[in-house]
Parts: structure tokens; sequence; C-alpha cells
């Protein structure tokens, strides 16, 4: 159980250095608005991992329904993520580092973060793919042993993502308007060509059918 739980600790590190969207949404987000609110958005992701990781792991009739409805879930959660985009894209940016104590508005950042994800099909296939790795390595896990290593992984991005937030805003006043402007133009660029490969791979997947 020990030896499990310390390789779900190691593969969540690993996973962490992943850089995408939802990256620069939380530093960002970390540097302008604070601490709180980058962990309140970090929250959000990993209680979309939680969902899709639970598919993947035990709702195999979860995943027909997925599938069946891939098309119209993939186009609303490509409006979304182009319209977020394309804020952060044409945004001017004027920092005024604000601590974002009010409740709605945190729980405003929570749900950017769970939105950006969980409208995203394809990452039920990364978690799809880190299982079949695992269980390649590990072969079939019990109940008893899925839990604590995968909960392993998620405590530990969810950790990572903490890590981040807080290094982001401890060092947000050495950060110029003008690195905001392009992390800014950074941010909105990776989430539009993240958005378009998803619209281009649901195209490309529905043809194939």
């Amino acid at each position: 159980m020990l030896e499990l739980i310390i390789s779900g600790i190691g593969l969540g590190i690993v996973l962490s250095f992943l850089t995408g969207p939802v990256f620069f949404a939380l530093i960002k987000t970390s540097i302008e608005k604070g601490f709180y609110a980058g962990v309140a958005l970090a929250t959000g992701v990993v209680i979309s991992d939680f969902i899709y990781m639970t598919i993947t792991l035990f709702g195999t009739s979860l995943l027909s329904f997925e599938s069946k409805y891939r098309m119209p879930i993939g186009v609303v959660g490509s409006v979304i993520l182009l319209s977020i985009g394309l804020y952060y894209l044409l945004k001017k940016v004027e920092i005024t580092y604000v601590e974002e104590s009010s409740r709605i508005k945190h729980a405003g950042y929570f749900f950017k973060g769970f939105f950006m994800c969980i409208f995203n099909p394809f990452i039920l296939l990364y978690w799809v793919s880190v299982a079949s790795g695992v269980y390649s390595i590990y072969g079939e896990l019990s109940s008893a042993q899925i839990i604590p290593f995968f909960g392993s992984i998620l405590l530990t991005l969810f950790g990572m993502d903490t890590l981040k937030a807080y290094f982001a805003y401890k060092l947000r006043y050495r950060i110029k308007p003008k690195n905001i402007q392009n992390l800014n133009r950074v941010a909105g660029a990776l989430i539009i060509v993240f958005a378009l490969k998803l619209i281009y791979n649901l195209v490309a997947g529905q043809a194939l059918i």
C-alpha cells in the first residue's frame, strides 16, 4: 500500500510539470488576483480531474454516454475555451494587484478552472492513457489499491498547483504589467490553439465514424 502511495506521488509530480492552458491561467490568476484565487481555480481543475478519473476507473456505462455525446460536449467546450482565449488575447492589461477575498469571486475562479477541463473530452483520453500505463506496469489493481494510488496522484497534482499559485503570488510584485500582458497573450494563444485542435480532432474523429 505504501509503495503504491509513493508511486502515485511520484507520478503526480511528473504529471504536474506538463504545461498547458490551465497552467498559464493558474499563474496569471495567482499574480493578478492573489493566492486564494489561484487555489480556487486549481480546486476546480482537480475536481474535474477527479470526475474524469472516476469515469475512467469505474464508469464503463458513463464512458458510452460520453462517447455518444462527445461531439456536442466538445463543441460547447471549444466555444468556451475560444471565448476565454480571445478574452486573454485581447484584454488590455492595467494591473491592480487585488486580493480577492469574496467567496463569490472565489467560486467564479473555481468554476473557471472546472469548466476549462470538464468540457474537454480529451481530458478523459488523457486519464485513460495514464490508467493504461499504470495497469501495464502494476497489472490489474483492486479497489483497495486504486483509491490510495490514484488519490495520491490527485492530491499531489493539487499540491503542486497550490505551490505554483503560491510562488506566482509571492513574486507578483516583481512582475511588470508588460510581463502580464505577454503572459495573457501566451495563455490566450495557447487556449485558442488548444480549442481549435479540439474542434479539429472532433471533426476528424466524426468523419472516421
